[in-house]
């Protein structure tokens, strides 16, 4: 049985959606939305808290919980989700075009730095994926076929992670991330739906299982427009 905040939560995601509250509107109280929806304040807050996570509503001290604009979707920085992860918490309609895979190069400088020994094959797939009937990301990523092996562009098109942790039985541990701005390459003009902007956000990684070992590199770029990269910071003075 499905969780009573989750229902709540689905309700008021479709109600913003049907803009019943507008961008830059106030949602109902806390005290409001606990009489509507019979249930607990610790309930609504639970809903309040996953839409405030999932980048719908921002909350403000003394004022209550304001609607943001959701066309854009919320990229965890410092967290490692699959895309298919993303795209269920966000409730997006997205699909996976495959559009290569096979094996790198070895004067490649990623196949060098995936492997260093030379002695290892690195896979590439170049994946494009569209949201809400738009090509809005292309995904660049390399795998070490010595670990992750057996990919097929049906692997690829569903969950890569997916594959690694329930199929092939290995845990992800962390990433190391670089987020630039930068220029569109020809490959980005001829894949995604840019509308004329001039710039893409490309987000480097490098992913290590738990034990510590480099297994992919991914390189994701991202039209600019539809999308918002957030991290949670502490102050450690």
């Amino acid at each position: 049985m499905q969780n009573k905040y989750i229902s709540i939560y689905d309700d008021l995601v479709k109600k913003i959606k049907q803009n019943i509250w507008p961008i830059d509107s106030l949602l109902p109280s806390e005290n409001e939305l606990t009489t509507h929806y019979e249930t607990s304040r610790e309930t609504i807050r639970k809903a309040l808290n996953l839409l405030s996570q999932n980048g719908y509503i921002q909350k403000v001290r003394g004022k209550g919980s304001v609607v943001l604009d959701y066309d854009k979707f919320t990229f965890p920085v410092s967290g490692i989700e699959s895309f298919t992860e993303l795209m269920d918490k966000l409730q997006q309609d997205s699909h996976t075009y495959v559009h290569e895979i096979g094996f790198t190069p070895t004067q490649n400088k990623i196949y060098r730095t995936l492997s260093p020994d030379k002695q290892d094959a690195v896979w590439y797939v170049h994946r494009v994926r569209e949201i809400a009937g738009e090509k809005i990301i292309l995904d660049k990523d390399y795998f070490n076929e010595a670990i992750i092996p057996k990919l097929s562009e049906k692997i690829c098109s569903q969950s890569i992670y997916q594959h690694i942790e329930e199929t092939l039985g290995l845990k992800i541990g962390f990433a190391h991330k670089e987020v630039t701005v930068e220029e569109p390459m020809e490959e980005d003009k001829a894949l995604l739906d840019l509308k004329g902007f001039y710039n893409v956000v490309v987000i480097r990684s490098q992913v290590y299982l738990n034990d510590t070992t480099l297994f992919q590199y991914t390189e994701s770029r991202h039209r600019p427009d539809k999308f918002r990269f957030v991290d949670f910071a502490r102050r450690t003075k």
